[in-house]
């Protein structure tokens, strides 16, 4: 996740982890050992996140960061993207993919409709921008 999402987190009364789950935070300013719970990444994402691809595993998911998603998006690390409908008006907010982005392809592969919450999630295939290379990780 990026800085803003992880901070946004403990913000809200939580530690930066995710149950069951190695939570990587990209930052530059960020200090390591003010949270140790968490791994700090300072360097490329897009370097850093084809290197988890290479070690194997489980999938990747991005959770927030929207210029975080963008970079993966263009670097074509991304072969998913669950938007999630949630019933309320908010009138503003952060973007999804915040400008500039190249435009990519999605192709509706699923749908859930959560009856007690009235939440739909959308589940698309991204088909990199031309130019991106790699392997592709679940972004939302």
């Amino acid at each position: 996740m990026g800085r803003k999402t992880f901070l946004a987190g403990l913000d809200n009364g939580g530690d930066g982890t995710l149950p069951g789950l190695e939570v990587v935070v990209f930052s530059r300013t960020l200090r390591p050992a003010d949270y140790p719970a968490v791994s700090i990444v300072s360097g490329d994402p897009a370097e850093h996140v084809r290197s988890l691809k290479a070690a194997g595993g489980k999938d990747i998911w991005l959770y927030g960061g929207g210029d975080l998603f963008r970079t993966l998006l263009e670097a074509g690390l991304v072969d998913t993207v669950e938007p999630a409908v949630v019933p309320v008006l908010l009138g503003g907010g952060v973007p999804l993919l915040p400008p500039p982005a190249r435009r990519t392809r999605l192709r509706l592969t699923a749908h859930r409709h959560y009856p007690k919450s009235g939440i739909v999630l959308l589940e698309y295939a991204a088909t990199p921008p031309a130019g991106a290379g790699g392997d592709a990780l679940q972004g939302a």
